[in-house]
């Protein structure tokens, strides 16, 4: 009697997919379900329609904008974990799609054994308002890898791999051989910083490019030099990259209990405790929030992201890590110098890490939930350069060029600079602010917006 009911005909597919999932690859299954959701609705849906009616019930379909085709990613399963929602709906992906998958054919096979159509002429989310700009964009993009901007250079490669590698030899020699244990733990504090900033370069792949390489060197530099995992940081990096300030997006805003960077995070402390933190968090940020960060990272979030996706191999290179500290460097110590040395050395590394991240973005505007920019504004509005010289451009290890970075994450680190005068063209002819502020006046604008944020004196606006 109920034979063609919506919830029978849904359990009918859901054991057919099952069945032919053992012997199918996932995009010609994926491909297969759509078929039979057509036709089972054919119904409710004309040659030609709406993506949505091509699905019953709660199955209803989204769609991915890119390159001025819809893409219908309602069954989809994105490797990346779920970025792919931030950009569903509404809003045209095709900058990040592209900046994101650059170097990857896999992710242009997956994307072309999904359903599409083309976008409706007129549509208002193509190029989220701004045609011209992303044409612009284009060119520019398409002109830098001409000319091999988006190619390492092997010479870079093996400047930074040996960089860490003399780092921290210089730094358990003065602590393990020398009376200067203070600076040997320093030392090896900006090793494992340097180490952060290194495994950042390969989790874009563009330290050698190769994508394989680049995710087995970042496990490696992270697990070791960092105590961290590769494939956690990749998740949550990403989603920040998408949508860089965008409020119940970027994952860099959601940093309670520890700190609140806005108005609006901070109006959901609860608890006189936690306000009184908030209150003190300019003053805790680098000497003590910097630590806590990294200790829970270590301890918790990352071991648990590691055991929950068998991903033994990052584990071993954590365990690796802890092995040389605590079983090599530190064999004869007591325990109460292990753990004091331990804790230092983690502070050194979180503080200079972190207090350096946190100045590109932290002390800006955000954007709305519902509130679609695009790529290029995003680099605009969120985003903050670092005046460049010799000695910041090594301590941030390029990344004081954020706006290039998030304009173009896959390329070479070093080639920022090269690219800057060009992308400050492109700003200026499109009227978008080109942010540059010199190191210590960026440093103290962003802890006076915690202090702030913390005490409710100044509220940042929404963009």
């Amino acid at each position: 009697r109920n034979h063609h009911s919506p919830g029978r005909r849904r359990r009918r597919l859901a054991r057919a997919s099952t069945k032919e999932g053992a012997t199918l690859s996932p995009a010609l299954l994926l491909r297969r379900r759509r078929q039979r959701l057509e036709r089972s609705s054919s119904s409710t849906m004309g040659k030609g329609g709406d993506l949505s009616s091509s699905l019953v019930g709660e199955a209803a379909a989204k769609d991915v904008l890119i390159d001025g085709e819809l893409y219908d990613v309602s069954g989809f399963r994105h490797p990346g974990g779920s970025i792919v929602k931030f950009l569903t709906g509404h809003g045209d992906a095709t900058e990040a799609f592209r900046e994101f998958h650059g170097r990857s054919v896999k992710a242009q096979k997956m994307l072309k054994a999904l359903p599409h159509k083309p976008v409706p002429d007129g549509a208002v989310r193509s190029h989220n308002g701004r045609e011209a700009l992303s044409r612009d964009y284009a060119a520019l993009r398409a002109e830098l890898e001409a000319e091999g901007c988006f190619e390492p250079h092997a010479g870079e490669i093996a400047y930074r791999l040996s960089e860490i590698a003399a780092m921290h030899a210089v730094g358990v020699y003065l602590l393990a051989a020398t009376s200067f244990w203070t600076a040997g733990v320093v030392m090896l504090g900006l090793a494992s910083g340097r180490c952060g900033w290194l495994m950042h370069e390969a989790g874009h792949y563009s330290l050698t490019g190769v994508m394989r390489v680049d995710r087995v060197l970042q496990e490696l530099i992270y697990g070791v030099g960092c105590g961290m995992s590769a494939a956690w940081w990749r998740n949550q990096h990403n989603k920040h990259h998408a949508t860089p300030q965008k409020l119940k997006h970027d994952v860099d805003l959601d940093t309670l209990p520890l700190v609140a960077f806005h108005a609006s995070i901070a109006a959901k402390a609860k608890g006189p405790v936690l306000k009184f933190w908030l209150r003190l968090q300019a003053a805790l940020f680098i000497p003590v929030s910097c630590l806590l960060v990294a200790l829970g990272w270590q301890a918790f979030l990352h071991p648990r992201h590691v055991l929950r996706t068998k991903r033994y191999r990052e584990a071993a290179f954590i365990a690796l890590r802890y092995v040389l500290i605590f079983g090599v460097v530190l064999k004869d110590a007591s325990l109460r110098e292990k753990a004091l040395t331990y804790l230092l050395y983690d502070q050194v590394a979180a503080a200079y890490i972190f207090t350096n991240f946190a100045l590109s973005h932290t002390h800006l505007p955000v954007t709305r939930p519902d509130e679609d920019l695009h790529w290029v504004e995003y680099a605009a509005n969120h985003t903050t350069n670092i005046a460049p010289n010799f000695l910041t451009n090594w301590w941030m290890a390029m990344l004081n060029f954020q706006i290039e970075h998030h304009l173009f994450p896959q390329m070479p680190q070093f080639r920022h600079k090269y690219i800057s005068p060009r992308v400050k063209a492109l700003f200026e002819k499109h009227g978008l602010v080109y942010d540059v502020r010199p190191y210590f006046s960026c440093l103290g604008q962003t802890l006076w917006n915690l202090h702030a944020v913390g005490n409710g004196l100044e509220p940042a606006k929404l963009d």
